[in-house]
């Protein structure tokens, strides 16, 4: 195998766990508006844990974008 190819399959690899991204940051939010909208006085406390949460789920993202960007330097 030519080892370019390689490098855009592994990095093609590495950015494929930004499906999962996508479908938990959608997971994150729909439960936030459905936990607001039932209890609208607990927003506070449900926004805090849902921004970490999304912090948390975005850092997975950055770093397997910074993996795949070093896949193509190297």
């Amino acid at each position: 195998m030519d080892p370019v190819a390689a490098k855009f399959i592994g990095a093609g690899i590495a950015m494929f766990a930004a499906l999962g991204v996508g479908l938990g940051l959608g997971n994150i939010f729909s439960s936030y508006i459905n936990a607001t909208s039932r209890n609208p006085s607990a927003e506070p406390k449900f926004k805090t844990m849902t921004f970490i949460g999304f912090a948390a789920t975005e850092l997975v993202l950055i770093l397997c974008f910074v993996i795949a960007i070093v896949m193509l330097q190297s």
